[in-house]
């Protein structure tokens, strides 16, 4: 049934049923007071009429307007039929159109997705591409590196055979040689044997007599050294005893006048005391400062009793031990002299602790000598103190010129913010080929050799030094960095246990054997001997990994890893070769840079242990270096050049306080360097490849070739006691001595402060930092 059907049968009907019943009953109401009428009297009146037609006219009136009320209903149903067959009509129009707009959503989202899918495809289809392409290209750079590893193959094999061949020649002409000595040895023998014969026969008759002589003299000779003995003792105990009460002693030799000035000169006693790194008793050199028969104290590496050859010129010496010369003989001039030292420059300081405070906390803004604020106080950079010693104060007045000149430059290259950022700009040069070098040198076929190798003495080699700023070449008689020397000439001066100290111009150097503390512990050592003079040193530690080290023939680090028992390599120190022709053995080169202008506070320079001894260290040792570094250098290039080092922070071991001439360190003060070693450890859990640098530094007091070797056994204590106590590995820790040269406060008497070690975060100076 329709809306409009219904509508008019619950609304028209009903309505329309109404009226058609009014009618009859309109129609008998207006017949009614006619039947009343009837009833009564006869004929109605007139005004009964009137009245009833009044009533009757109403009744119709009423009626007509029920009839018009029910119309207006039935239109007003009718109108609201129709409002809803239309809005009926309009939901079906909006249900129509949703539906049309629902079908065109879901054809346009059909076409959304085939499209999607096109360029999916598409996309697809491009990557296979591009994978083809970079597979075809990496195909073709196997293929390129193949035939360079094959070339090199057949290079190496060439050479192998070549060194093969000329070792065949070398062992031919060897067991020629030897035959020929044999041959002449055998011969020799022969002939001694008959001469011995001959000998036998002739003096048989006067071999008892010869015999009893000897017995004779031998035991004259007895009792004379007995005497003599007797004699130096009681002469060395009356000696010591005069000493002891302040008497001057005239040794034998010399004059009374010289050997005991009057008083207020340089001698009131006949004895010296002892200096650092000196045996109490030890004779003295004589320099070219000192008249014939002046006393100085003693220099290291001397026992009680012995003599010591002059230093520049022949003197006569007393004897005062076994095998000396004789009083009054004179003693040649030896290789092993310590070179002649040239005073050092007095730095006469003007500026007060508050002006010395105020450039400590803010060095760049100034481009003076950053000295530390204390009485006395030295410059804080090492090459600083070089430039001090060399030049003093005309030296510093240069430096500062040179700042100057060079501030824009610096200020243009903000500081690093990390290792990488350090090395930002030599990263292309070294990242091509790096890998396979260093994996060459793990894998390179060598001979084994069984016993440890010897490395040779540095060579005499000449060199040019000049110094070069920004491009400009200064006179090479300018100090920048404390290289002034054109020649370089590199000698043995004194061999002292596996400790040499080698003069270069007009200075000295330790080279200490570090393979010794290496190789503490080991489960086994073997070496390799490689092309070009090199050896390959591995240590197997206990749990499987190992130490590969790779020397030169001097005995300089070329490259270190260590390589775990899994094969996972860390690279630890290495430099990339560099053909510039012949170097010699220790060269600075910090003379190759500018003067460095220290831009932060030195309180972040340097870290002192005894101001904050529980202060945890990682964060000062991870930091990254003060300025760029300009390419790898090698561990011994570090080494030699204060420049370098300067290049990242310090912390200062003042905790530990040796005594005077002393190398050990207790285990009370052993102790203080647990915060230092728990930060090296937690950088070591990060990067096993890391490189700490361990510097041993002595006071002014004593002989700079004694305290060189006394710094030395230093720096070897403290490294010793991390590993053997506190667990870092050895082959993380680098020693170097420096004696004198690097004193913490300028002063020429006895001080703590100057008896001390230091250590360095040295692996972006040494290591690629992308490597490890």
């Amino acid at each position: 049934m329709s809306i409009r059907s219904r509508l008019f049968a619950t609304v028209a009907l009903p309505v329309l049923s109404v009226s058609l019943a009014v009618q009859p009953a309109l129609a008998d109401s207006l017949m009614k007071p006619f039947e009343v009428a009837q009833e009564g009297s006869g004929q109605p009146s007139d005004e009964e009429l009137l009245l009833q037609q009044r009533q009757a006219e109403e009744q119709q009136r009423a009626a007509e307007e029920q009839q018009r009320a029910a119309e207006e209903q039935q239109r007003a149903a009718e109108a609201e039929a129709q409002r809803q067959q239309q809005e009926q009509q309009a939901a079906e129009q909006q249900r129509a159109a949703e539906e049309e707009a629902a079908r065109q959503a879901a054809e346009q989202e059909k076409a959304a997705e085939a499209q999607k899918a096109a360029e999916e495809e598409a996309a697809r289809q491009q990557q296979e591409q591009q994978a083809a392409e970079q597979q075809k290209a990496a195909e073709e750079e196997a293929a390129r590196q193949a035939a360079e590893q094959e070339k090199a193959a057949e290079a190496q094999k060439a050479a192998e055979e070549e060194a093969a061949r000329q070792a065949a020649e070398q062992q031919k002409a060897a067991e020629q040689q030897k035959a020929a000595e044999d041959e002449a040895a055998r011969q020799a023998a022969e002939q001694e044997k008959a001469a011995e014969a001959q000998k036998a026969a002739e003096g048989e008759a006067q071999q008892k007599a010869a015999e009893e002589q000897k017995a004779a003299e031998d035991e004259a000779a007895r009792q004379a050294a007995e005497q003599q003995k007797a004699a130096e003792a009681e002469a060395a105990r009356q000696e010591a005893k005069k000493a002891q009460q302040g008497e001057c002693v005239v040794p034998e030799g010399q004059d009374a006048s010289t050997a005991c000035p009057p008083a207020g000169g340089e001698a009131t006693t006949g004895q010296q005391p002892a200096t650092e790194g000196q045996n109490a008793g030890e004779q003295p050199p004589v320099t070219d400062e000192q008249k014939a028969g002046e006393q100085q104290p003693a220099t290291d590496g001397q026992n009680t009793g012995e003599a010591v050859a002059p230093a520049v010129e022949p003197q006569t010496e007393p004897q005062t031990g076994e095998g000396q010369p004789a009083p009054g003989t004179e003693q040649p001039a030896t290789a092993e002299q310590q070179p002649q030292i040239q005073p050092v420059p007095e730095v006469v300081e003007t500026r007060t602790e508050e002006e010395k405070q105020k450039i400590a906390d803010d060095p760049a803004a100034s481009d003076e000598t950053v000295v530390l604020p204390v009485e006395n106080g030295a410059a804080v950079l090492d090459s600083d103190k070089d430039a001090d010693n060399a030049g003093g104060n005309k030296s510093r007045e240069d430096r500062q010129k040179l700042r100057e000149e060079l501030r824009a430059q610096e200020e243009a290259a903000p500081p690093p913010t990390d290792d990488a950022s350090s090395q930002a700009q030599m990263s292309a040069e070294i990242q091509a080929d790096l890998p396979q070098k260093i994996e060459a040198n793990l894998t390179e076929k060598g001979t084994r050799v069984e016993e440890v190798p010897v490395f040779a003495v540095p060579e005499t080699t000449n060199i040019v030094n000049n110094t070069i700023v920004n491009n400009t070449v200064i006179n090479n008689n300018t100090t920048v960095n404390n290289v002034t020397n054109n020649i370089t000439n590199v000698e043995v001066v004194q061999e002292i246990d596996n400790r040499v100290i080698l003069g270069v111009g007009d200075q000295i150097f330790v080279r200490g054997d570090d393979r010794p503390r290496l190789r503490r512990d080991a489960e086994e050592t073997f070496y390799d001997q490689l092309p070009r003079g090199r050896t390959r040193e591995t240590i197997v530690r206990p749990g499987g990994y190992q130490i590969v080290t790779v020397y030169n023939r001097y005995g300089d680090i070329l490259q270190r890893s260590r390589v775990d028992r899994d094969g996972n390599e860390y690279l630890m120190i290495y430099a990339p070769e560099r053909d510039e022709g012949p170097r010699p053995a220790i060269i600075d080169v910090g003379y190759e840079l500018p003067p460095m202008r220290l831009r932060i506070p030195v309180r972040e320079y340097i870290a002192d242990v005894s101001e904050d001894p529980d202060r945890d260290y990682y964060d000062f040792l991870a930091e990254p270096p003060v300025e760029r570094v300009e390419r790898v250098y090698t561990i011994d290039e570090v080494r030699h050049s204060a420049r370098l080092r300067d290049k990242v922070r310090r912390i200062d071991l003042d905790t530990i306080t040796f005594p005077t001439g002393s190398a050990e360190v207790s285990m009370s003060q052993a102790k203080t360097m647990r915060s230092v070693a728990a930060a090296m450890e937690k950088v070591l859990a990060k990067d096993p490849g890391e490189t700490f640098f361990i510097e041993g530094h002595t006071d002014a007091v004593g002989s700079d070739r004694s305290n060189l070797v006394l710094s030395d056994q230093r720096a070897e204590s403290v490294a010793s006691l991390l590993t053997e106590v506190y667990g870092i590995p050895a082959e993380n820790l680098v020693t170097q001595g420096y004696g004198e040269r690097f004193l913490k406060v300028r002063t020429e008497v006895a001080e703590q402060q100057n008896r001390r070690v230091t250590i360095r975060r040295v692996t972006p100076l040494v290591r690629p930092v992308a490597q490890r």
